[in-house]
């Protein structure tokens, strides 16, 4: 397992100072929430994504590829996790953040892949990772917050202060993977 402090040579993949210290105090007595470390792929973090989908098996190899990718992106990528009193990873989820010329040159903030190890779901997990992306947003300055689910977990995320505001669509394609999708 990971612990639970950063080392200079495993930074976090962003400044922990942007997850609200008011949504970390609302997690069970030893459980933390911080940013994803390069040093998670040793942990449970990719099994807790297999909890909401298919991960494929990635080398560790693989996985420093597409950490550095995304920790050289600077202020795009915010992946957090919830650890444990055993520093496992138990519960994760992502901020993307977009670019946009309209809304003032404006951030909009794109929730993703937001996963609770079964064991640990009913613990409020998902709404406090959901509050601290949330609140990463709000403070890398995003004028909004969206995100996608299914009419199933429709209920959680207005629980967790969303609201339908569209329609989503999607084309899905199976061809061979590019250098582009690669990174």
């Amino acid at each position: 397992m990971t612990n639970s402090i950063a080392t200079p040579t495993d930074p976090p993949l962003f400044s922990p100072s942007l997850i609200p210290s008011a949504v970390a105090a609302t997690l069970p007595p030893t459980y933390t929430l911080r940013p994803l470390r390069r040093s998670d792929y040793r942990s449970s973090f990719l099994d807790t994504l297999r909890v909401l989908t298919t991960v494929g098996e990635i080398t560790e190899a693989q996985w420093d590829e597409r950490y550095d990718w995304m920790q050289s992106r600077g202020d795009e990528y915010f992946i957090l996790v919830v650890c444990d009193g055993s520093g496992r990873i138990v519960a994760t989820g992502a901020l993307v953040v977009e670019r946009k010329f309209i809304h003032h040159l404006g951030l909009v903030g794109h929730v993703e892949d937001i996963a609770v190890a079964r064991d640990q779901q009913g613990m409020k997990l998902g709404l406090r990772v959901i509050q601290a992306l949330d609140g990463v947003a709000e403070g890398v300055g995003c004028y909004k917050t969206i995100l996608d689910c299914s009419e199933a977990n429709e209920g959680f995320y207005v629980k967790c202060g969303f609201k339908r505001a569209g329609l989503e669509m999607a084309h899905y394609y199976e061809a061979p993977k590019t250098k582009y999708e690669s990174g």
